[in-house]
């Protein structure tokens, strides 16, 4: 059984729901998973992860939500080393630079990212919902 960790940042509630949906996929594969927004995720919920899937949307410039995000990701930066990470997150502007720059910055940090990285323009429509749930079932695998 695949240890998952789901840990994400919502400011509408978009980003969570697909947290939640990701966490239902899993689960439907026998995952044990752990789903937390970020303020109360800890660097011990990565390290007892095999796989770590972090949430966040597109904010301001197209930059991590700055005062729970970014600095639990720099908290993180040694624990994800080598760590199997999948990305997800939702915009309601630009085209999804923030999630390029994430990815590129999680490869920096030597983790794997495991699988397409799933985005949503606001709130994730039946396709994007689907699509959380199958990225919930592939990272349980």
């Amino acid at each position: 059984m695949s240890k998952v960790a789901i840990i994400y940042w919502s400011g509408t509630g978009n980003t969570k729901i697909m947290a939640e949906l990701i966490a239902e996929g899993a689960r439907s594969e026998g995952a044990e998973v752990t789903l937390k927004e970020v303020g109360e995720a800890t660097v011990l919920d990565i390290e007892q992860s095999a796989v770590v899937a972090l949430g966040c949307p597109s904010m301001g410039d197209e930059i991590l939500e700055e005062s729970e995000m970014e600095p639990f990701i720099e908290d993180i930066k040694q624990s994800i080393k080598n760590k199997k990470v999948v990305l997800f997150g939702s915009y309601g502007w630009g085209d999804g630079q923030w999630m390029r720059d994430w990815e590129e910055r999680m490869f920096s940090y030597g983790s794997q990212i495991y699988s397409d990285c799933v985005i949503a323009n606001y709130e994730p429509d039946e396709d994007k919902k689907e699509e959380c749930i199958e990225l919930g079932k592939k990272i349980s695998r």
